[in-house]
């Protein structure tokens, strides 16, 4: 199964599951859930988009802060620059 059907697949179970929660006095009131539940169940999409953005954010941030150094491709690219402005030099294009 791929990565787009197994998300597919929870973002489903997590809306069927929220669904019943939401309905629960409707469709399973033998249940007897708790009274917080009726407050925290119409919040908890928003709770896991807040959720899954700060985890989003965070993990971007961890990959720019211990992104590693590329010296070879420094050197690769100033080389690739000085050819350039030699051709353009060469081709009669004014550089500052």
């Amino acid at each position: 199964m791929g990565r787009a059907q197994t998300m597919a697949l929870v973002a489903g179970a997590g809306t069927i599951g929220w669904v019943l929660l939401m309905l629960h006095a409707t469709f399973l009131p033998f249940l007897g859930l708790p009274k917080y539940v009726d407050e925290v169940a119409p919040v908890l999409p928003l709770w896991c988009l807040v959720a899954f953005g700060s985890y989003s954010l965070a993990s971007i941030g961890y990959a720019l802060v211990t992104f590693g150094d590329c010296p070879e491709a420094h050197l690769s690219l100033m080389k690739e620059i000085t050819e350039a402005k030699i051709d353009l030099k060469r081709r009669g294009i004014q550089m500052n």
